[in-house]
């Protein structure tokens, strides 16, 4: 015989089923930080003011603000933005007690201190040493007497010698993190690097070691070249390269992207450009899938490039007098990207170079 009992108590349904949408549901939830963007403010200059390391999360925030950035992914004034979570790896699990584990001390990153990178920036922490035994001439175009290419933004005069030596002071900061030697050709006694906008023009500029800077154009070249090739001989037989780096002047209507040249002589050089170029078009069909690139490589006869002993590739940034172009310039943010995407492309022409 079957005997049908009825238990003497239930669990109502309701809470059966409120129950099982609990143990769905993490335990442990995280907060975005947020922000609401001022003047002046950019991405790399608010990561970095709230301690994040910009190459590791650059990409995080913009996935996570891709609806609220601007051209160039600038940050809008008065929008409110979500910082990344620092510990990404946090999963949606509680928190599992571990048992505990004798502290360990982490190596302390080796450090260097160079007053030519201003204040703010005179600390490196030497990230890697993937350059070990890389030597770098960094030259930026014009200086002293010659202000180079001028543009004007908002009642502002843009000087191409003032954005081409921050982009490449930042280019040499990013080089030394990797363990490179890096000699800056042209070279400013006050001017670290600077995370205005509209960058001051000033005459007091130097050519290596610390000498003073002819008007004349021809001697102005000679005085860099020379300079260049006195390191190059101390350096003999380690691997060297020299970059130049300028900002072009055409019609405001002209919107060009950045191209390299090189001497038709050197096929290193000719390398070397097309490795940078590469490295550019990779970065932009990663950050800005849907623009395009139409930078380009080519040879060119000019004085530095064709006189250097070492190795060189000299580098157009843009138009100083297309809107676009300047946008390039005078955001921090973008200075510092273009600084960084040529330290890729150096680092990918230096292990080709050392296989």
């Amino acid at each position: 015989m079957h005997l049908n009992i009825k238990p003497r108590y239930s669990v109502p349904k309701i809470i059966v089923f409120i129950l099982s949408l609990s143990l769905n549901f993490p335990l442990v939830a995280q907060e975005y930080q947020t922000f609401k963007a001022q003047k002046g403010d950019g991405i790399y200059s608010v990561l970095k003011q709230n301690g994040y390391p910009y190459s590791e999360y650059i990409n995080k925030f913009i996935e996570l603000n891709k609806t609220n950035l601007g051209k160039d992914n600038a940050l809008i004034i008065g929008k409110v933005y979500r910082l990344p979570l620092k510990n990404d790896s946090v999963a949606t699990q509680p928190a599992k007690i571990q048992p505990k584990a004798k502290p360990r001390q982490e190596p302390v990153p080796e450090k260097t201190v160079n007053e030519i990178f201003g204040p703010a920036y005179r600390e490196i922490n030497i990230k890697s040493k993937e350059l070990a035994g890389a030597i770098y001439y960094l030259e930026s175009g014009h200086g002293g007497p010659d202000p180079g290419a001028m543009g004007s933004l908002n009642g502002h005069s843009l000087c191409e010698d003032e954005y081409a030596y921050d982009v490449t002071l930042r280019l040499a900061r990013s080089l030394i993190e990797r363990g490179a030697t890096v000699y800056m050709i042209i070279r400013d006694p006050n001017d670290g690097i600077r995370d205005q906008q509209y960058l001051d023009p000033d005459k007091d500029e130097v050519c290596y070691p610390n000498s003073e800077i002819p008007l004349s154009q021809v001697a102005r070249l000679k005085q860099s070249t020379d300079a260049v090739n006195a390191l190059h001989a101390k350096n003999k037989k380690k691997f060297q390269r020299l970059v130049v780096i300028h900002v072009d002047s055409r019609d405001e209507k002209k919107n060009i992207d950045v191209f390299f040249y090189y001497d038709k002589r050197s096929n290193t050089g000719k390398r070397l450009a097309n490795t940078l170029m590469q490295t550019f078009e990779k970065k932009y069909a990663m950050h800005q899938p849907n623009r395009g690139y139409s930078g380009s490589v080519s040879e060119r006869n000019l004085y530095v490039i064709k006189n250097a002993l070492t190795p060189a590739v000299f580098i157009e940034l843009g138009n100083i007098n297309h809107t676009r172009d300047q946008q390039r310039l005078i955001i921090p943010d973008n200075r510092q990207a273009i600084a960084n995407w040529l330290r890729d492309g150096l680092i990918e022409d230096f292990k080709k170079s050392i296989k």
